[in-house]
């Protein structure tokens, strides 16, 4: 059978055609599936509320400003009985400015807790009114007086806000601050009793190190058996070696059951 050449170009044309229609569809299929995907990443839940409650926040936070400019605070909501406001401590000086009383702000309420310099230290301060126990801080370092013993513990849990899930109101993105206004020894670890949400502030986490009960445990591990070691070592009767000058033989013995020999 003959073919023409115009009809064996034509046939090439066409299937040049339809493989050239499939990559683009498939590149179109992949870009889409590649948008989704970014869609459902950014529209991941945050992790708030603190996801451990009953258990002490192992993690500790450095706190500084994101920019020159005013440090703004949103109160985000509350759970708790005691009556407390917020304040900021700025390179370790208090900015004198106290609000957002849990007891009488609602969620999106805003205060401007002063002026920082990029990069300035951020401590947050939570003032307990009532029953007046005091002042309790992000720093952990400086809640031993609020906790009533040498050593401060861990009061807030923080997390990064993008506003998707959950969200608070109109509060704009930020830092998700919680606090536990319970000292210590009555904590329930919960870290929901005041929420806040700040702009202008960087959050850096110092997590508890994954190696560290692994670390711990090594070191038990390590005693026990110092401690095995000498116990088997105090439960064998110590042996007394002694020589005979003369013969130039020794004898060994437990202390317990030591011979002496004398050689004529």
């Amino acid at each position: 059978m003959a073919y023409s050449a115009r009809g064996i170009l034509s046939g090439q044309f066409m299937t040049s055609k339809n493989s050239a229609s499939a990559l683009a569809g498939a590149i179109a299929g992949a870009s889409l599936a590649l948008l989704f995907c970014g869609l459902g990443t950014s529209a991941r839940a945050d992790s708030i509320p603190y996801p451990n409650p009953g258990t002490l926040n192992p993690a500790t936070y450095t706190f500084t400003a994101a920019f020159t400019g005013d440090v703004t605070a949103y109160f985000a909501g509350s759970s708790a009985s005691f009556e407390n406001t917020l304040g900021l401590r700025i390179n370790g000086v208090s900015t004198g400015i106290f609000g957002l009383n849990n007891h009488t702000s609602a969620v999106g309420d805003s205060l401007n807790l002063g002026f920082a310099n990029a990069g300035d230290v951020l401590t947050f301060v939570m003032h307990n009114i009532s029953p007046g126990i005091g002042d309790l801080y992000s720093d952990p370092a400086l809640n031993g007086p609020y906790d009533g013993r040498t050593l401060g513990t861990q009061h807030i849990y923080s997390a990064r806000y993008t506003a998707t899930s959950p969200t608070f109101g109109s509060i704009p993105v930020g830092v998700f601050v919680g606090f536990e206004d319970l000292p210590f020894r009555d904590s329930n670890f919960n870290y929901d009793d005041l929420t806040f949400v700040f702009t202008n502030v960087v959050a850096a986490e110092t997590p508890l190190p994954a190696a560290l009960p692994l670390f711990a445990s090594g070191l038990g591990a390590l005693g026990l058996l110092g401690w095995r070691r000498r116990r088997r070592t105090q439960a064998t009767p110590a042996l007394d070696v002694r020589r005979n000058d003369r013969s130039g033989v020794c004898t060994a013995r437990p202390a317990c059951t030591l011979m002496r020999v004398e050689l004529p």
